[in-house]
Order: C-alpha cells, then structure tokens, then sequence
C-alpha cells in the first residue's frame, strides 16, 4: 500500500476536498472510499485498551468521511480469530483491524501455525497508540524500587512467580524479558484478562505482575499495589514520576504495547492515503490527547511505510526473545 505524505497545515476542508474532486470525474463516483460503513475489527473483549482507543476513534472517523465506522469484537485464541477474519476479507476498504502488540507480533511468534502470514496477509495503514506495560507488587511485599525487588527475589528460594493478562500477550513478553535482563529464577502464572490479574496481586497471591499501566494506575492510586517501574524506553508522559525499568538497572529493556490499524493485503492505496493524515489530525486534537493519556495511553501516530518498518523491526526484536524463553502456546 503506498502512502501520501501529510503536509503540515492540512486540516478539514483540504480532507474533504479530494472526495469531491473525485465525484467530478466522469465514472469515478462509486469509487470513492467509503461508500459504504466501514466495520473496525477489535480482536479483543470489549474494555480493553485496543477497544477502548478504537471507540474513542470511530466517532471522529464518522464525521470526517461521512460514513458509519462500526467496532466490532471478535476475541478468541490470543487474537488470531479477529484477525485471521480481517486477513481474510474482501480488500475493498470496507474491512479494517486495530490491532495489538499482543495479535500482531507475539501470538504469531508462538503459535506459527496461524495458517497465514500476519505480515503478507494485512498491511499497514498506520500507527495509533502506544499503550505502557508497568510492573507493579503486592502491597506488603516489602519493595519499593527495582533494584530492590531484584536483591529480594535472588534471595528467595524457589525463585518468584509474576502474573500477566495471558500467555503471548505483551504482559508475558514483558515479565520474560525481564526474566532474561537479570538471570533471575522467575515462573509465569498466566491469567485470562488483567482484571483477575491484579486481583491476585491485591489479594497478595501473586507478588508481582506486568500488566498495562491503565489496568494498575487505579488500584496503585487506591493504595492496594505498588508500581515499581514502567516497561517504556522513556518516562511516559501522563504519569513522569514512575521511572523506567531500564533506568534502575535493567539494561536494553524497552516493552511497548502498540496499537495500529491495518487493512487486508490489496486494499486500494487511496483508503490509507486518506484514514493515515485523517487519524493523524484527530489524534492531534487536544481532547483526543488527554482522553488518550487518562487511559494511560500516548498517542503514536506513524505512517504506513513507517509502521511496515516498526512491525518488521518488532518481529525481528521479539522473535529471539520468544526463543530464549521457550514460550509455548496455551
């Protein structure tokens, strides 16, 4: 899919100008993208962070190009059922994926028996937001910095144990590779969503978990968990007093939990030569930006050849890792 690049200073008439163009040229007005609604496949339950950004989205989307944007949830097998159906679709527009870090990268890096290429069978249309992994502990675990947890956990006989949203998910990658960073003795206990999660760390059977910040920022601010260290290469902005895992010690430890909009292989080049400057205008709006940074979230916005060349990068980053840490799927 080609791109055209977003000059500074387009705004919302230059948007709708090129649909008209189009309508003036003689057997080019039922070619016009989109004629018709556009679902938005989220291949996640409803509440999560992938749903969440695309129902902030789709009502900007609508009053832009004057067509309903429809999120529909398709969950199942880490993400592979909703995607594999946006992989599968007719590549006319009409069909897109927002999609994750978790579906798009991970879960295929694991289970490699999709029955598809992730990376052949959709492309890019753009980067959206980027959504920081935390690693948080029970209240009464006696730590308060990194360096702290791991002097205690290398003292701990048996080793520690570390919960996460799911076995592939970005919560796993992140806790296996922080396992790798420091050599410590570190056993997964996989859980079905974040929710049941950070309930065992509130409730102290687990001691430590690696979950998106959104899911830990309200019982960390109600006293219940202690966050010990953001998964990001930098401090997120929305929460700058939480330090990165990398500055206490970790070295090369950098998780992003992403979340991007892609289209089936073959959709016309025009769909993200208008959706790629479109979402880049209305994630630039302020309201947009704070609502994004109350979920814990930092808008990411990248271009199509530039989020192929992020995700080709991710894959190549995290595949050793899914190696070295023997992940196998559920």
């Amino acid at each position: 899919m080609t791109e055209t690049p977003c000059m500074p200073g387009i705004g919302r008439r230059a948007t709708l100008a090129a649909p008209a163009l189009l309508l003036s040229r003689p057997g080019r007005a039922q070619e016009a993208w989109p004629s018709r609604p556009v679902t938005l496949i989220v291949p996640w339950a409803p509440g999560g962070s992938n749903d969440v950004a695309a129902r902030l989205l789709a009502p900007a989307l609508e009053a832009r190009f004057g067509q309903p944007f429809v999120v529909e949830n398709r969950p199942g097998g880490g993400g592979s059922l909703g995607m594999g159906i946006a992989a599968r679709a007719r590549p006319d527009g009409l069909t897109l994926l927002v999609s994750s870090a978790s579906n798009h990268v991970f879960h295929p890096l694991i289970a490699r028996d999709l029955g598809y290429d992730v990376q052949q069978a959709l492309e890019p249309v753009c980067m959206l937001v980027d959504v920081p992994n935390v690693l948080a502990v029970a209240k009464d675990y006696g730590v308060d910095s990194v360096p702290a947890l791991i002097e205690k956990a290398r003292a701990s006989k048996g080793g520690v144990s570390f919960g996460s949203s799911g076995v592939g998910s970005s919560n796993h990658l992140a806790g296996e590779l922080f396992r790798l960073r420091t050599g410590l003795d570190m056993t997964h206990v996989p859980y079905r969503g974040g929710g049941q999660a950070i309930a065992d760390l509130i409730s102290g059977t687990v001691p430590m978990v690696f979950l998106n910040l959104p899911t830990v920022s309200g019982p960390a601010a109600a006293g219940q968990v202690r966050m010990l260290g953001v998964g990001s290469a930098e401090r997120v902005r929305s929460r700058p007093e939480i330090p990165t895992i990398q500055e206490q010690g970790v070295p090369d430890y950098a998780v992003r939990s992403w979340t991007g909009l892609f289209a089936p292989r073959g959709t016309p080049p025009e769909v993200a030569a208008k959706l790629a400057p479109a979402l880049q205008e209305i994630m630039a709006v302020p309201a947009t930006t704070q609502r994004l940074n109350d979920m814990g979230s930092e808008p990411i916005w990248m271009a199509p050849s530039e989020t192929g060349r992020f995700v080709a990068a991710e894959y190549e980053r995290w595949g050793p890792v899914v190696k070295a840490a023997n992940i196998r799927p559920e």
